[in-house]
């Protein structure tokens, strides 16, 4: 079946129907007449010794959805019958004997419409059983009985399935845009579509429609390819299977296995969200009548956004921006009806777009919040790739780093909302809300996606109808996305290159302020890895820096030591002080002080995020921004204490760290091998490495050492940590303080660094 996944349905099927096929005989044999056997036995006796007793199947079994790793989920009914529990046992054991999973139970139908009332899980099976074997006038029975009363109470009972479906949701994550997702549990997966047809039971909606069952169908066949390539029942998608099971279904690879999966999943998911709005309509009784304008030709009706009668999207292209405009506008969803008929029926926009359809775009971005699910449902119609082509290239694009949390397509329009809140602080809220729906538009091109990206953005402007000069806005914004971020945690900010370099790529304070408020909308939009309180100081501070560079007002020079600073110094060395995130040491100044106090936190648990320098007289002041891995941060006393005993060469650090490493569970997945690269330029005073290594305790330790063994010190150093991932940069002199010029000597720390990651 390697590769032809239409086979995978039929193979379920061909299995479930086996499986029947030998639960039959067991069933037969159970209740002694096994058909066909040279006992003589008749029809009329088999049907008789049958009789009050009938097999069911629920669960995947029950839905003809077996995956070769898939458990039996089974329920013996019966009509009080005396044998019934010899019956079970003779059922029962043959399947445990042949190492299947099995979950079984004995009922009457009385006690099995009773556990359903009571239990979600078992009702849920029930309603999508299926007869095996025995009599069927038990299972029709029960089936029946089971439909009615949920039916009856579907008002309370939906309720208990929204409120299960919402928290299996948050437990397990949305499947479209995790990395290893629960293919049944999370949001998106089969459990949802359990749900809904759940709800089209209690004749509450209508059933899922063709494209989610062709989504229904993908999510099995994953799974299906995910058991055959374990060998074991198994749900839970992780890293080191997906190309296997990529190869398994035929596909290129897990990039586009997961692109494939996210696409089905942000189908069922858009379905799910449509069937429980259908559900509280219906369950709210009638709507109130009549209609309110909300913008040309949109007006709102029974809770929803339609089209006013005499709207006619043929004449009118702009008609489906101003509707979803208006929708997230008024926080209402598109009805599904009008959202077919502006699919069907708008023309393609004039090329350039005109005035009004531009205004329409940012209307709708600036609702924030409010425009992600019109957005979706736009997506989801097929209306996004023909108002920007360009979106097919990110569309369910998955993006295989911790760091992340959705799709491009998803994080584009999660960035735009979050950008709205900043449309006060800017002078172009029209210009930010574009580059922060466009600032990754270039990840679905080969290259540097910022590059690229500024390419197609300036494209895509020009289409829009935006002046020349704004699309040269547009475009420097998108190029430089990322500047401020990477400059305020990879730099040194009182190193007066750094900042020259920077207001020399903004040009104006007008893209400095749209720089800054993507930067947040961005840093959010990715995920907690990539924005927290530390680095939007950095960004802060390196804006604040940058924009009295832009007017040429020159910055007061900081103090080389706070008045905190200056005070623990005049008590010598030896104090460390603990202030939240920051880590104060003071000691005498000695070469390879930093990575030796850096020892000494990651010994105690601490991570590093940044850590600079400065010097009053003989006496060295180190500031590092940290986090505990978990818990509380030490005892200031503790740590003070050790430090004193490194200095002392006391304390073996480095035994310490061996330790932790080695209780530390390996990487599951191959990791890239680190890299040591020094950046030329980027300041006039010291020499500046980057290094990108897998993220493990004591690394800073590792790098200061070799930074030691080659004669060198650590003026200032800039750490961040990227879901796995360390990028740290390091400002190094030689012992006499100047940067590094000889090539060969250059040669020497790259390679004993890297020796040092090893």
């Amino acid at each position: 079946m390697r590769g032809d996944t239409r086979s995978y349905a039929a193979a379920r099927r061909e299995r479930a129907a086996d499986v029947d096929r030998w639960l039959t005989d067991l069933v037969r044999t159970a209740c002694g007449t096994p058909y066909g056997s040279n006992g003589g036995t008749t029809r009329n006796d088999e049907r008789g010794a049958l009789n009050g007793v009938a097999l069911v199947a629920v669960g995947s079994l029950g839905r003809s959805e077996l995956a070769p790793g898939s458990d039996l989920d089974l329920v013996l009914l019966h009509d009080g019958r005396d044998d019934v529990a010899r019956i079970a046992d003779r059922i029962w054991y043959p399947i445990w004997d042949s190492g299947v999973g099995l979950d079984h139970s004995v009922r009457t139908v009385d006690e099995a419409a009773k556990v359903a009332r009571e239990d979600l899980k078992a009702v849920l099976g029930l309603i999508q059983a299926r007869h095996v074997a025995g009599d069927p006038e038990l299972t029709r029975s029960a089936r029946e009985i089971v439909l009615a009363e949920w039916r009856a109470d579907s008002r309370r009972r939906l309720g208990e399935l929204r409120e299960a479906s919402d928290k299996r949701a948050e437990a397990s994550g949305e499947l479209a845009f995790l990395l290893e997702p629960d293919l049944r549990d999370s949001r998106g997966g089969l459990r949802d579509v359990q749900a809904m047809q759940a709800v089209a039971a209690a004749w509450v909606a209508s059933a899922p429609g063709p494209r989610v069952r062709e989504a229904h169908e993908i999510l099995l066949d994953v799974r299906h390819g995910l058991h055959l390539v374990t060998a074991r029942g198994a749900d839970r998608l992780v890293l080191q299977e997906q190309d296997a099971v990529a190869g398994m279904l035929g596909l290129l690879d897990a990039e586009a296995l997961m692109r494939r999966l996210a696409e089905a999943a942000r189908t069922i998911g858009h379905s799910f969200d449509a069937t429980w709005r259908t559900v509280d309509r219906l369950l709210a009784g009638p709507a109130p009548r009549g209609r309110r304008p909300l913008a040309d030709g949109v007006v709102e009706h029974g809770g929803e956004v339609v089209l006013a009668r005499g709207a006619d999207p043929r004449t009118d292209p702009v008609l489906v921006l101003r509707a979803a405009a208006a929708a997230a506008e008024a926080g209402l969803p598109l009805a599904p009806a009008t959202v077919t008929t502006l699919a069907a029926q708008s023309p393609p926009l004039p090329t350039p777009w005109p005035d009004e359809a531009r205004d329409a775009l940012v209307a709708l971005l600036g609702a924030g919040r409010a425009a992600v699910p019109v957005w979706e449902e736009l997506d989801q119609a097929g209306m996004l790739v023909r108002l920007l082509p360009d979106w097919e290239r990110v569309r369910y694009r998955p993006q295989r780093n911790p760091v992340h949390r959705y799709t491009v397509d998803r994080h584009l329009i999660e960035t735009a909302a979050g950008a709205a809140s900043f449309t006060r602080e800017v002078s172009r809220p029209d210009l930010l809300l574009i580059s922060a729906l466009l600032h990754d538009i270039g990840k679905g091109y080969p290259g540097d996606h910022s590059t690229t990206g500024a390419v197609v953005a300036r494209d895509i402007g020009a289409r829009m109808g935006l002046p020349p000069a704004d699309v040269d806005v547009l475009e420097t914004v998108v190029r430089h996305h990322l500047l401020l971020p990477e400059t305020a945690t990879r730099r040194d900010l009182d190193d007066p290159v750094t900042i020259s370099r920077v207001a020399g790529a903004v040009g104006s304070r007008e893209v400095l302020e749209l720089l800054a408020a993507l930067a947040v909308a961005d840093g959010h939009a990715t995920g907690p890895a990539a924005w927290n309180s530390w680095k939007a100081s950095l960004v802060a501070d390196l804006v604040r820096r940058v924009r009295s560079a832009l007017s040429g007002t020159p910055l007061r020079p900081a103090p080389s030591l706070s008045v905190e600073q200056a005070s623990l110094a005049r008590h010598g060395g030896g104090a460390v002080r603990v202030n939240g995130g920051a880590v104060t040491v003071v000691a005498p100044d000695r070469s390879g002080l930093l990575w030796r106090a850096a020892g000494v936190l990651a010994a105690h648990r601490m991570v590093v995020r940044a850590a600079s320098a400065a010097s009053a007289g003989a006496t060295a002041v180190i500031e590092f921004s940290v986090v505990p891995e978990y818990g509380s941060p030490p005892d200031p006393a503790t740590l003070e204490a050790d430090l004193r005993l490194v200095l002392a060469g006391r304390l073996d650090i480095e035994q310490r760290l061996a330790r932790r490493t080695r209780s530390m569970r390996p990487a599951r997945v191959p990791v890239a091998p680190p890299r040591v690269n020094l950046v030329d330029d980027a300041s006039n005073t010291a020499t500046v490495v980057e290094v990108r290594a897998h993220d493990r305790p004591g690394l800073l330790w590792r790098i200061g050492r070799a930074f030691g063994e080659c004669g060198l010190d650590v003026r200032a150093a800039r750490v961040e940590t990227l879901g796995a991932e360390a990028v740290d940069v390091f400002y190094v002199v030689d012992r006499a303080g100047r940067p590094l010029t000889d090539e060969a000597q250059r040669a020497q720390v790259r390679d004993q660094v890297l020796a040092a990651l090893r």
